[in-house]
């Protein structure tokens, strides 16, 4: 809206009973309400970068300069709300492009000011049904080849990947980024390959997976794998770090990596259940997740199999087998380890058979 959009959405939140986030630095305002959801104002305004990659320096403007520094035609577009005409405002043809399922960046430079337009360019082409016109193809290109942008945060590279999670071609459109160069922007070594291709087209169903077996995984942190998994070493541990991840979390990506080829081949040659149990407890649910987005038919099975375990399936706890007579401190996990895998492996099967397996181990020395 033209003039002060904050001390409007100040007013409006008043009104409908809404709480405000403001942000001045870009002169605008979110509102959260129980009734109407989310409600953004944002004042008219241009803006100037001062780098490449940087987030814009912004002023106050007509809705004619706002309008013009639009990512695309398509959404530089508005409608004129003071009359009660409801008329569009169309200076730039986002109506006849729309029409044409046609994506146009504004000017030459667009993707150049802005790099994240590019993952914002595949969320709406995919979404809309639009194809790049020959020039916006051309500046988006030019973008990628001045890469890498220092100005340009990978917090922001990793907002972007999460929005394109939330699109229903969330495989397709990572995959596409893919193949046009984008993942440079998280480091200049980056190569896209056949796998990281097939390993985005599956994210999704991967994401789902772990979701539906109450895994906590990051989405973030598994896109991450896909990206990078099966490049150098260094150029993963880069782009990983670029998109935010450090200490502990990057070890967990970074282990993921690392083992999680051999892992699979240990699981495919365990013969006993217990044995495939012991090598997957020592997994985080990110590289569970990673595990089934990688592994073959076989191996989605195993995984299956071992989140749908039932903790409750040994009978004793710790004060059960120290009632037996296992002295408490660690002798306690041990034991009861060896019950689970037995009951994993068939070998017990009720409560009277672990306590007898207890007093044989106590028998044996423990």
């Amino acid at each position: 809206m033209e003039g002060d959009g904050v001390s409007v959405a100040r007013r409006l939140a008043r009104t409908v009973g809404g709480s405000v986030v403001e942000h001045r630095r870009f002169l605008t305002a979110s509102i959260a309400t129980s009734a109407f959801g989310r409600i953004d104002v944002t004042t008219s305004r241009s803006e100037r970068y001062e780098s490449p990659g940087a987030l814009p320096r912004v002023m106050p403007a007509g809705i004619g300069e706002d309008l013009r520094r639009r990512d695309f035609t398509v959404n530089a577009m508005a409608i004129e709300l003071s009359s009660g005409a409801f008329d569009l405002v169309d200076p730039l043809g986002g109506r006849l492009d729309l029409a044409r399922r046609r994506l146009c960046a504004l000017h030459p430079l667009s993707y150049v000011e802005d790099p994240t337009r590019i993952f914002r360019a595949a969320r709406y082409a995919a979404r809309l049904g639009l194809a790049h016109d020959p020039s916006t193809a051309r500046a988006q290109a030019l973008a990628l080849r001045l890469a890498p942008y220092p100005a340009l945060s990978g917090r922001r590279i990793a907002a972007e990947l999460v929005r394109v999670l939330d699109e229903a071609q969330a495989g397709h459109i990572l995959a596409g980024l893919g193949r046009s160069g984008a993942f440079r922007l998280l480091d200049p070594g980056y190569r896209f390959t056949a796998a990281n291709r097939r390993r985005l087209g599956e994210l999704p169903r991967a994401l789902a997976w772990a979701r539906g077996r109450g895994l906590e995984v990051d989405p973030i942190g598994l896109a991450g794998l896909a990206i990078v998994g099966g490049q150098p070493s260094a150029v993963a541990a880069a782009a990983l770090a670029r998109l935010g991840f450090s200490g502990g979390p990057l070890a967990i990506l970074e282990r993921a990596l690392a083992t999680g080829g051999a892992l699979a081949a240990r699981l495919a040659r365990a013969t006993a259940h217990s044995a495939r149990a012991r090598q997957l407890r020592a997994c985080a649910p990110v590289e569970l997740a990673w595990l089934w987005l990688t592994g073959a038919h076989d191996l989605r099975e195993a995984l299956d199999w071992f989140v749908g375990l039932d903790p409750r399936a040994v009978s004793l706890n710790g004060d059960d087998v120290v009632a037996l007579g296992v002295p408490r401190g660690p002798a306690v996990a041990r034991v009861l380890a060896e019950v689970r895998d037995a009951r994993l492996d068939g070998t017990l099967a009720s409560r009277a058979m672990e306590e007898e397996h207890v007093r044989q181990w106590l028998a044996r020395g423990g």
